[in-house]
């Protein structure tokens, strides 16, 4: 199974029932330059990894654990569908949730702008 489809699965417990995913998307608390700096034991203890599930109504935050971003373990916090995630530059992109400055990697940009996309469309 390919990793956004375990996040969606695993995510979907923690919406209304019914509710649809229309992007998932995972993040890490730590900065990457955390472990170049003070080593990878010190970032491991440090980072936390989370899911945004990204629904038509809103934009869930999920905690997903120390050591892998596939399994949602509960609710960190909710965004309003309205806010914008992107536009995503460089390798690692910064997105401000609740008290946390989440690091999504490049390998989530396009999940990133097609949420932005869908909630652009939405609004018109």
């Amino acid at each position: 199974m390919a990793l956004r489809d375990k996040m969606r699965q695993s995510s979907a417990q923690f919406l209304e029932p019914n509710e649809p995913i229309d992007e998932v998307f995972g993040a890490q608390t730590a900065s990457q330059y955390l472990a170049g700096l003070t080593g990878i034991f010190v970032f491991l203890s440090l980072n936390k990894y989370r899911i945004f599930a990204v629904t038509p109504t809103r934009i869930v935050v999920l905690d997903a654990g120390k050591t892998s971003m596939t399994r949602a373990r509960g609710i960190v916090t909710e965004l309003p569908r309205s806010t914008r995630l992107g536009p995503p530059a460089g390798l690692w992109h910064v997105i401000p949730a609740g008290s946390e400055k989440l690091r999504v990697h490049r390998r989530f940009f396009k999940d990133i702008e097609a949420a932005d996309a869908a909630q652009s469309q939405a609004a018109a």
